[in-house]
């Protein structure tokens, strides 16, 4: 099956329209449908690419190649000649492949001490497993103090929640003439907003539940490997552990790149106008968006992210005020997660994994008006302090 080509040189919206796609074929839908198979007809030798449904399935095919083009440094074709992608059933699936396939017991891995609420909890897999775990914040490239002697470092930028922003280039580049890989976790950017392979990293690896499928209604995750030795690591992990993706999640993450573009426009203009909104607003404090020119964040953003993402953070007084905000949002949901069409907020501090106020709320921008947008923050902190 060989993919479209002819756009790699298309712009990113084209790009993302045709990611993936066969070649057209008379009388065949332009992406064929979901495979539902748990075996093959396999006579004889068991060659080919299909044989059994937990190692490869054509709709995976499909997706990894279009991710794969998405995510490559110059914009190429995701295929064996270049990075290849392996698609899990979620995020936390990709993360763990990447460590536990790479890391042993012996090895140093370094974290971030200010990522994603469930790294600690790989952090007690690891060690468990006898690899010892550094950890040191996003901001000012502050991992490099703890990188000597490692096997991996564990980027995450912007960080989730905080929105912190470190040099990529500068820590590839460290653990590299270290003999450390370097995995970079692109949830929050997706391929659109930040390409971690053509910044030196040897992984991109994200969360397609959120920003990468943007409608909240599946759950998937992915690695982009530079090289094909440590795509075959990854995969062997997939295989052993089973963490795989169900056919319709993957053909409906491959239906849904055909928006991202789209999406992140409208996401990206409506985080910078919430965050210009919320600017002047004095009860707010902490205000953090890499795309105000402002954010201590944005000099490094500037020279590495194409966009700044769809998530903003900020601080209001206390836990009171933040639930009487969240509360007086009409077209905001109040949920978990991030990346959605539909706007969402949260205090983040209900959790109790992140370390932030009881104040903190994060909001993740949809795909609405702008002013609509705009007028409902604005609606709900006038009644947040009234």
């Amino acid at each position: 099956m060989n993919g479209v080509s002819g756009t790699e040189d298309m712009g990113e919206g084209t790009r993302a329209v045709r990611a993936g796609l066969p070649e057209a074929r008379k009388h065949e839908p332009t992406l064929p449908g979901p495979v539902f198979a748990a075996h093959y007809h396999l006579p004889g030798e068991p060659t080919g690419p299909y044989a059994y449904g937990r190692d490869d399935n054509p709709t995976w095919t499909l997706l990894e190649r279009a991710i794969g083009e998405l995510e490559a440094p110059s914009g190429g074709t995701g295929t064996a000649e270049g990075p290849e992608t392996v698609v899990f059933a979620s995020g936390m699936a990709a993360i763990s492949a990447v460590l536990l396939s790479h890391a042993q017991a012996g090895d140093t891995v370094v974290l971030p001490d200010d990522g994603y609420q469930a790294l600690p909890l790989v952090r007690e897999q690891l060690e468990a497993y006898g690899v010892e775990v550094r950890t040191a914040p996003t901001a000012g490239d502050a991992q490099l103090s703890v990188l000597d002697g490692a096997k991996l470092l564990w980027i995450e930028t912007p960080s989730n929640p905080g929105l912190d922003v470190c040099d990529v280039r500068r820590l590839v580049a460290a653990a590299h003439a270290a003999g450390t890989l370097v995995a970079v976790d692109n949830t929050l950017a997706t391929p659109l907003g930040q390409r971690p392979l053509a910044l030196g990293a040897d992984f991109a690896v994200a969360s397609g539940t959120k920003g990468l499928t943007g409608h909240g209604d599946l759950l998937l995750g992915y690695v982009v490997c530079r090289d094909a030795e440590s795509a075959a690591r990854v995969r062997r992990w997939r295989k052993v552990v089973g963490a795989i993706p169900g056919p319709m999640e993957a053909w409906l993450a491959h239906r849904s790149l055909a928006t991202l573009q789209l999406r992140a426009e409208r996401q990206c203009a409506n985080a910078l106008a919430v965050a210009l909104e919320l600017k002047d607003f004095p009860e707010v404090s902490g205000l953090r968006y890499p795309g105000l020119p402002d954010d201590p964040s944005h000099p490094i953003a500037a020279t590495q992210m194409h966009r700044f993402g769809s998530v903003l953070s900020f601080t209001l007084p206390d836990r009171a005020h933040a639930e009487r905000f969240l509360a007086g949002l009409r077209i905001v949901d109040e949920a978990t997660s991030f990346g959605a069409v539909r706007s969402s907020a949260e205090r983040r501090g209900r959790w109790g994994g992140d370390a932030v106020p009881e104040g903190f709320v994060r909001f993740s921008a949809g795909a609405e008006d702008t002013a609509d947008l705009v007028a409902d923050v604005r609606r709900a902190l006038a009644a947040a302090f009234h």
